[in-house]
This record gives C-alpha cells, structure tokens and sequence, in this order.
C-alpha cells in the first residue's frame, strides 16, 4: 500500500489461497482484476483502492463466502456491477464509488446481503435505472451513500424498513416524485441529502418527526409550498439547505432557527421574513380587504387601453434601439447550438489537421503536463483550444481523466468552457489524450500584466475598469466552485496565467489539473487529485492555509457508522526531489 509500485496484478495470483487480507492501494498498480481472485476463499478483506484498475469487475469475486469488507473506489472500472456480489453473506461494508464508468442499474441482489451493517457507497459512477423496492430489506444498514448517478423513478416507500439508517444520501441523481413521508419512520436518521434531484410537492411536515435530524439538505429540485414550521422542533438541527426550489411564505424564525448553524434559503424569490441574517423581505401582515371595492367599469376600461399603448410603444421602442443587439444574440444562441451539436466529437484527425500536426507555430503554451495549441478545425467556423496531455508518465493520464470530470461537472460564464474530449490512437500508434476548449483570443492576465513590450500603450494594458471587471469574474468563478457546484470544487492554482481573457475581455478561469473535488459536505472523503503540472501548485505559490510548501497535512472527519466517530486522514506529501504522493486512509 501507498507506494509507487506499477504494473498489473499477476494473473495467478489466486494460488496464494492462505490470504485473509489483500491490500493493492495507493499505487499505480494498472490492468485488470484477475479473474483468478475468485479462489482466495479465505479472504477476509479485499482492499483495490486509489489506483489505476480498470476493466469489469469480475463475477468471481462472488467466491469469496468469508468476505467481510470490500472497498474497490478510485479506480477506472467499467461496466455493470456483477449479481454475483450478492452472494457474499458475510458482508459487512461495500464501497465501489468513483468509477466513473461504472455503469447499468444496482443489482437487487446486493440489497439482499443480511450482513451490510456498516456502509454502501456506489455514490459518483454512471448508474441509472430506479432505486429497487428491496432497498427495504438492509434492515440493518447505517449508511446508503448513492450520490452522483443517474439513478431515477420515485423513492420506494419501504426506505421505512431501513430503520437503523443514519445517512440517506442521494443527491446529483434524476429521482422524482414526491419526497416520502415514511421516511419519517427512520428516527435515527441524521443526514438525508436529496439535492439536485427533480422532487416536487411539498416538503413534509413529516420530516419534522425525526428528532435526531442535524443535517437536510433540498436544494435545487421544484419543491413548492411552505417550510414547514414543524422543523423548529428538531434541536439538533445544524444544517438546512432548501436553496434554489420555488418555496414561498414565511420563513421560520423560532426554535432551532434562531441559532442554526447553516441555513440557506437563496433562489427561491417568494419567501419572506425569517431571522435578520437571511436578508429577506418583511412579510406582508395587511391582507386584502374582503369587502375591497369594484373598480367601475369606465376605469377598468381607460387602465386597459392606456396599458396596451404603453407595451406597443415599449416593444417599438426596444425593436427601435436595440435591434443589433438583439441579432448578435439571437447569432451567439444559434453559434451556441451548433457548436454543442457540432463538436460533439472531435476525432484525433480533426484536431492534427486544425493544428497543422500540433506544430509550433499554433503553440499556445507548454507545460510538464504536455502543451496548448491553437487549432482551427476544417470548416473554420470556430477556433479551439486543444489541451494534449504528455503521457509519458501514467499520473499525466490521471490527471486528464480528473480533469475531464472536473471540467464535466462545473457550469458558469466565468469558467473556461470545455467542448469535448479526446482520447485514442495518434498516428505513430501511441496513446492521445487530449481536452477540447473555447480559445481565448486575449490570452492570459499575466501577459497583460507583465507586458513583454517596453511601449505601454491602451491597447496592450488594462484599464482600472477592465481590472474591476476581472477582478470581478474571477470572484464570482471562486464564489461558484466553493459554494454552488456540486460536488464542490477547490480550485488549488488561481494565478494570473491561470486567468484567461475572451473577445469582450471577460475572465475566465481554467486549469483545473490540481482541483480537488470535494463529495459535498455530506461525503466520506475528499477526492485524489493529480498535478498536471508536476509539483501541485506554482513556484513561489503556497495555497492559502498551508503552513509551508514542502509538507501540508489536510485533515478531516465525520461520524462513521455503527454512531461511533471515526477520522479520515489525508496526507500530501510535497518534497523537493519526488513528485507528490498522496495517502488515503478509509478502514
């Protein structure tokens, strides 16, 4: 474990049948899992964390009858997740999340296991189908962790046999439907996220029931109605996010409201009132009158006509004045459509033939990472950035995969904008891995602040108001990433080269090679992340918080299964002659 061991995992690695434990984490260890494992009937523990696994999971594993813990996340596996895992009785966690093509619907048979008591974790794949009805029979399971797929359909009402659960997390998902009032059932729940889902209806005042709640999270689905009032009874409510639904009416301001820790009610514009902080519009305390007098008919009728010629005179006023802004909109939406249709995919061909065999006069820069070159593609319709990884050495590959997930999940105008993807064969037959962007035509903040000409002139250097304008986008990226993506991104490397500047001079903030996802404030684990510029971060940059810049220590923890508290620690170690190795600890 935590090593720079590389290669494969031996084929026959299912003689050494004495093995109660088998640990392969943390390494650069690439290939398959043998399908060989399946004969270690006497494993205890199988631990294929952190490393650079691919392939499909094998059946075979459904051998290993004395199986207790299997923990398989952080890894490039692939495929659907085998039935035959449902036969591994005596399990006790499971946790195959971030294996981002780990795909096809959850096994019923995995809802089965009679042992799963600590945790179930697919959370971050590409799982789709609904959540089964057995879900009802991990009678004695404390954490459902499902976050970050594609899962759908309605939440089954037996969720209510699920009585000992104390995290239901399935945030980043498509379910719909109503939230559950059984869900009320589960008094020992401590945590339901059900953010960025498509739940309508009410919030029930059922949740209201379940004393132990301290964390619930609602935002961003179509949620209408009330907050209900019922939740000032949960003292130990610590955190509640109901942001971005359509919420409406007043917002409670006694009980646990008036000192909760973390309250965000923003995007939902018909709320009222609540605690001074929340800044909230004074609800309205004069209702209408019943007995409020008719507007005579002439009034009614005089209103009407002086409407109407009021809207003519400001549609003709708008078509009038603003009608060359109003066609390079309409341009910049079809522009828009087509090029998300167009370059939908771009194969390696294209990207050789915009950038003349990636030559060096379309070079835009170069880093230990690989290099940036500028590349037009064979209708010329739009100019590009091709971002080509150097895979010389497999954390490069790494990094364009993190990256490509970074990038997938973020959306903002002031966030570079990435077009496609490519990944396959160059024709000298060696691996291509490459990030298609929107170019920049202005190039980066660093050149516009140290300006390689000596003649400074109004055209090579920024104005007050361009540099408020920047300054400006560049807060509301940041604002963005640590606050309203999800899962929440740390950027890691904000500098001005860093910084990148559109036609119109707005600012856009990219490279993502060292940004560290983090699994929502509901989540385990802060994600592995890999430099795409070797050493993390930039010479004679330290990230805010780090004490020094050869050792920086990141800790943190949460309440971990069967109620007991447990750590999670990880370590970056940065040294000045090795490249950066990162430990994660999870048992």
């Amino acid at each position: 474990m935590d090593s720079r061991v590389s290669g494969s995992i031996p084929a026959d690695i299912g003689n050494l049948v004495g093995l109660t434990l088998l640990a392969i984490a943390n390494t650069y260890i690439s290939g398959v899992i043998p399908e060989s494992i399946g004969k270690l009937q006497n494993l205890i523990e199988l631990g294929l964390y952190n490393n650079s696994l691919s392939g499909l999971i094998p059946s075979s594993l459904g051998n290993l009858s004395q199986l207790n813990r299997l923990y398989a996340y952080y890894g490039n596996l692939e495929g659907p997740i085998p039935a035959s895992l449902g036969e591994l009785r005596n399990l006790f966690v499971l946790d195959l999340s971030t294996n981002y093509q780990l795909n096809g619907s959850i096994p019923t048979e995995i809802f089965k296991l009679p042992g799963l008591s600590w945790y179930l974790d697919l959370s971050y794949n590409s799982l789709s189908g609904t959540l089964p009805y057995e879900v009802g029979s991990l009678a004695n399971l404390n954490q459902l962790i499902l976050s970050g797929n594609q899962l759908s359909g309605k939440i089954p009402n037996s969720i209510q046999n699920c009585v000992v659960l104390e995290w239901l997390v399935l945030d980043n998902n498509l379910f719909e439907g109503s939230i559950p009032q059984s869900l009320k059932n589960i008094n020992g729940m401590s945590k339901l996220n059900l953010t960025m889902n498509k739940f309508t209806g009410n919030i029930p005042d059922d949740l209201g029931s379940i004393a132990n709640l301290q964390e619930l999270y609602l935002a961003h689905n179509n949620l209408s109605g009330l907050i209900p009032a019922v939740l000032q009874n949960l003292t130990l409510l610590s955190k509640l996010d109901v942001s971005f639904n359509n919420l409406q009416g007043e917002v409670p301001n006694g009980g646990v409201f008036r000192n909760i820790t973390y309250l965000a009610v923003a995007g939902n514009t018909n709320l009222c009132g609540g605690t001074p902080q929340l800044h909230l519009a004074p609800c309205s305390t004069s209702p209408l009158s019943k007995n409020k007098k008719r507007m005579s008919k002439p009034l009614i009728i005089s209103l009407a006509i002086t409407g109407a010629i009021m809207l003519s005179l400001s549609f003709i006023l708008v078509l009038w004045v603003f009608p060359k802004k109003l066609k390079e909109s309409q341009k910049t939406t079809v522009q828009n459509s087509i090029v998300e249709e167009q370059y939908e995919r771009i194969p390696y061909d294209a990207l050789s033939r915009g950038t003349n065999g990636f030559s060096e006069v379309n070079l835009l820069g170069r880093g230990s990472y690989g290099a940036v070159y500028k590349c037009v593609l064979d209708n010329k319709e739009r100019t590009l950035a091709v971002k080509v990884f150097n895979l010389g050495q497999s954390r490069y590959s790494k990094s364009f995969e993190v990256e490509s997930e970074a990038m997938r999940r973020i959306r903002h105008r002031c966030l570079i904008k990435i077009i496609t993807c490519c990944s396959g064969i160059d024709h000298q037959g060696q691996e291509f891995k490459a990030l298609v962007f929107e170019f920049m035509p202005n190039g980066n903040l660093d050149g516009w602040l140290h300006p390689k000409s000596q003649n400074l002139t109004a055209k090579n250097t920024l104005s007050l108001l361009q540099r408020l304008d920047i300054a400006a986008d560049i807060l509301d990226a940041v604002e963005y990433l640590h606050n309203h993506c999800q899962p929440l991104v740390i950027h890691c490397d904000i500098k001005p080269s860093n910084i990148l500047l559109a036609e119109d001079m707005s600012a856009r903030v990219a490279d993502f090679g060292i940004s560290r996802i983090l699994q929502d404030n509901t989540s385990k684990r802060m994600q592995k992340s890999h430099s795409s510029i070797g050493i993390i971060g930039s010479i004679g940059y330290v990230a805010p918080g780090d004490r020094n810049s050869s050792n920086v220590f990141i800790y943190f923890s949460h309440k971990y299964g069967m109620g007991h508290e447990a750590e999670k620690e990880a370590s970056i170690q940065y040294t000045q002659d090795s490249n950066p190795q990162t430990s994660w600890y999870k048992t």
